[in-house]
């Protein structure tokens, strides 16, 4: 990041704002906020200002990933300064400007030690995205789809455990993810929606009804959906039915066509409209790097041609090499979803999940200037964080 060039002015660009997308463009950025969105004719020419000519290009919101293990070799759930840097520095390239980081199904120890790390990194200043907070995936999981989880780790779900968790790091934890059919899943659900903490279904062998009855207790959230739950049947809607057909329950997709089918996806935004469709990566440590054998917590895993699996598993799916930036593309070439669109799923209704969406996720005057310029092609330009620019690129 360069630390001279937090008060700027874009020009001529696609602006896509909540409000629309100004055609012909600017946004105005003074010590690293947003000051002036609208037309480039009725921009404010401030003194001393760098204007840049994004000539026809989109200014975004920076991306807002929620669920992201990993990249560049290291692991959310072994942090390390220099790993939490390497981690945060390759998601910013392409396009992500806050993140939650994610752990596994651990010990309970082990995430302790991620709390702290992740704590003491965000107090201590962060050069390139944002860590946000932390995202528990498990321990409190299903035994029946485990995935890409350890077993020998999963626990039913333990409110103390949350609690004082949360009591230490007050605001840390951002979201849970846990078998809302579980015992002490509906006093772990209380808890967290008190606390203002996301509760999501994942890794469940829940039905409908017990979706809908965690629902009815504050259950607000869904991880990658179609997999690692109850699948839809017209007899037997399952998880999956159960989050489809309530709308109070937002839902993250992967958008790497391997996941998920890009009409299972069509499918699921014609019906998680609004702020309920949100984009993930469920990036592993393999992201940024090419075929081999990685780690995923501490079970072994192979990627090959961008697929990951369990190394010893039939063809058992272990995460992603997704980036944000290509999500976004295969949310627009692929699904279908105009550029507005997918840009609420990777950007406004995650912010608007974790409760940040008062500091980031859209283009709007006083928020922090997170910010993509982004080609007709839908290939990334520029980054920046809080008006500080990450200049490379995939």
């Amino acid at each position: 990041m360069s630390g001279n060039d937090r008060t700027f002015n874009l020009v001529h660009a696609e602006v896509v704002t909540p409000r629309g997308t100004f055609r012909d463009g600017a946004v105005a950025v003074e010590d690293g906020v947003i000051t002036y969105v609208g037309t480039t004719a009725g921009l404010p020419n401030p003194a001393e200002a760098e204007t840049i000519d994004a000539g026809g290009s989109y200014v975004l919101p920076g991306f807002i990933d929620v669920h992201v293990h990993g990249g560049m070799l290291e692991d959310f759930s072994k942090p390390s300064k220099q790993g939490l840097d390497a981690i945060t520095k390759l998601h910013c390239s392409q396009g992500t400007t806050s993140m939650l980081a994610t752990t596994m199904t651990l010990p309970k120890a082990m995430i302790d030690n991620v709390l702290a790390e992740v704590h003491q990194y965000i107090t201590g200043g962060m050069p390139y995205a944002q860590l946000v907070g932390v995202h528990l995936e498990g321990p409190f999981i299903s035994p029946k789809w485990p995935g890409a989880q350890n077993p020998e780790h999963i626990v039913p779900p333990n409110r103390e455990w949350v609690e004082a968790w949360d009591r230490q790091y007050p605001g840390l934890i951002k979201q849970v993810t846990f078998a809302p059919e579980r015992e002490g899943a509906h006093e772990l659900i209380r808890f967290l929606r008190k606390q203002g903490i996301v509760a999501a279904a994942g890794h469940t062998d829940a039905t409908y009804e017990e979706i809908i009855a965690a629902y009815e207790v504050g259950l607000n959230h869904s991880v990658h959906i179609f997999n690692a739950m109850t699948p839809l049947h017209h007899r037997k809607p399952g998880t999956a039915g159960a989050i489809l057909s309530t709308p109070g329950i937002s839902a993250e997709i992967i958008a790497d066509g391997i996941h998920v089918h890009h009409a299972a996806i069509r499918l699921l935004a014609s019906v998680k409209t609004g702020s309920n469709l949100i984009l993930i990566t469920d990036a592993m440590s393999a992201a940024g790097l090419g075929n081999g054998d990685y780690m995923l917590g501490d079970l072994p895993v192979v990627v090959k041609d961008n697929v990951c699996t369990l190394r010893d598993s039939e063809g058992t799916l272990a995460g992603s090499t997704l980036t944000m930036i290509r999500g976004f593309r295969h949310l627009v070439r692929e699904v279908g979803l105009s550029v507005e669109r997918a840009s609420e799923a990777a950007s406004g209704n995650p912010a608007k999940l974790i409760r940040i969406d008062h500091l980031t996720g859209s283009v709007e005057t006083g928020k922090q200037a997170d910010l993509l310029l982004v080609d007709r092609d839908l290939d990334l330009q520029r980054v920046w964080v809080k008006g500080h620019s990450f200049r490379e690129h995939e």
